[in-house]
């Protein structure tokens, strides 16, 4: 979708819709909406003294746009009343919400007035992002599989113009729009790659997009083999993919924003392609769900994607350890005890605990390449949808500031966290009789202790745990969400990189 910003007078803009923003209650109508309204006739005035605008923030009324005017129409779009009812938060939702009615309207090239009452409340640049993002991400579809038109929407936004409030607030409204977009096309970038099945989503496909955005956006790609991987000591890694035909693939991204090499911030993304559970094989109900295990892969190499192209003073590392878990003759069994890279043993008492695996080695070969910082995001624990449902993304931190600093990433974002508790105590169920450590403490606590396993491979160096095992999909298009693998935390991540830079 083409993205441009322009300023002027809404009705000399070229576009097939143009959308006005309407106060709630009877708040004056002002700037662009009033001058729609005197050249419909007052009617948009006329619709809220009669009960067609209805004073709920997203509700829309559409208008056939008067002669001499560029366009086909004019879209009265509801908002709040006064400064701080728009957040940016609020803003990016009422986008996307926005951006469905408007292709249902088969909208075309959109027209988007300048502020006005509430959402004046926000930046130029923040609300621009706001609604940028909005529009892409609440446009989002995957359906190229489907072969049939009647699958597929029948209308289309083609673009969107912004218009700036002033020739001033010109530069602030361009820079919101590109990082809005940046942010959006990679979050989708990333729901793409979750999206597609298994068998077209495997490990080596998972490595060839990956290459594919590192030669787009100039950032370095390896992809660590078996044999080099089996050198480096990676038996954690390796000993989820015995059991597949699938070659495993180790993909490592890096971006040098700095004038020296090192101290990274990682991102680890747990790949896994497809999850059957391994020997300790899943329940069969809803076991395609699990071609989204590989969502925090894809959720880096989404983040690298709006890095690379954000350029910020910074050195960046993705690590997306990806496989496949699935039995056979040669598969891990339950008992067996596989060695780490950073040379710790594990006893493998389930092999559907098997993120917490490959992240181990994913961690460790991070901080060896000199990672400072570790952010690993995983669909790891089914007990993560028990406690916080699908509305919040549990984090486990060891070190208060990077939390706090992920914190305000978030809020930047609209994704949601809730800190988890790390006490000692829960080491006690991870404990193996034979080994180290072993892969699950049970069900009591499971994400905990899952977090628990994962802290004995990060040493001193601050890391963040995030489990998006119940965010990780949407089954209907809910605000900025669209059905489908969600992609968060591609924004969280990529907030955060850029306010460490600043």
């Amino acid at each position: 979708m083409e993205i441009q910003v322009s300023t002027g007078d809404l009705l000399d803009q070229t576009g097939d819709t143009y959308v006005v923003t309407v106060p709630a209650g009877n708040r004056p109508l002002v700037g662009d909406t009033a001058a729609a309204d005197r050249r419909l006739g007052g009617s948009i005035e006329r619709a809220r003294s009669q009960g067609l605008l209805t004073g709920v923030a997203g509700h829309v009324l559409e208008f056939p746009a008067p002669a001499r005017t560029k366009a086909k129409r004019i879209v009265a779009l509801e908002v709040g009343n006064k400064a701080g009812d728009v957040t940016s938060a609020k803003l990016r939702t009422l986008a996307a919400v926005l951006s469905r009615q408007l292709r249902g309207m088969n909208a075309g090239h959109v027209v988007m007035a300048a502020p006005t009452n509430a959402w004046r409340g926000l930046s130029a640049e923040d609300a621009a992002s706001a609604i940028t993002e909005g529009f892409v991400l609440g446009l989002y579809r995957f359906d190229k599989h489907h072969t049939r038109a009647a699958d597929k929407p029948k209308g289309a936004v083609s673009g969107l113009t912004i218009l700036a409030s002033s020739t001033r607030q010109r530069a602030a409204t361009q820079r919101g729009a590109e990082l809005g977009r940046v942010l959006a096309e990679a979050t989708n970038s990333a729901r793409d790659m979750g999206n597609e099945p298994a068998n077209l989503m495997t490990p080596t496909l998972l490595a060839e997009r990956a290459q594919q955005v590192a030669d787009e956006y100039g950032i370095e790609c390896q992809i660590i083999e078996r044999a080099e991987a089996e050198s480096l000591g990676m038996g954690s890694y390796l000993s989820v993919s015995n059991g597949s035909v699938e070659p495993p693939k180790f993909v490592v991204l890096r971006y040098h924003g700095a004038a020296r090499r090192g101290n990274y911030v990682g991102l680890i993304g747990k790949g896994i392609t497809f999850d059957s559970g391994g020997i300790s094989i899943k329940p069969a109900a809803g076991m395609e769900a699990m071609k989204w295990d590989m969502s925090g892969a894809a959720t880096v190499i989404g983040a690298m994607q709006a890095i690379a192209q954000l350029k910020p003073r910074i050195n960046v590392m993705a690590v997306a350890p990806c496989t496949e878990n699935l039995p056979s003759g040669s598969a891990t069994k339950p008992g067996d005890v596989v060695y780490a890279m950073d040379g710790q043993s594990i006893e493998v008492v389930n092999t559907d605990a098997e993120g917490r695996l490959v992240l181990a080695d994913a961690l460790a070969y991070a901080k060896s390449e000199g990672a400072t910082t570790l952010i690993d995001v995983a669909t790891l624990t089914g007990a993560m949808g028990v406690a916080l449902g699908s509305v919040r993304v549990g984090a486990f931190a060891n070190d208060d500031r990077l939390w706090s600093a992920l914190e305000t990433a978030s809020d930047a974002a609209g994704e949601r966290y809730w800190r988890m508790p790390l006490d000692d105590d829960y080491n006690e169920q991870i404990k193996s009789a034979v080994a180290d450590l072993k892969n699950t403490g049970g069900r009591p606590a499971g994400s905990i202790t899952a977090a628990k396993f994962l802290q004995a491979f990060v040493g001193d160096t601050p890391w963040v745990h995030l489990d998006i095992a119940g965010v990780m999909d949407e089954p209907r298009d809910k605000g900025e969400w669209a059905r489908g693998m969600t992609g968060i935390p591609v924004r969280t991540m990529v907030h955060y990189v850029l306010n460490r830079a600043r």
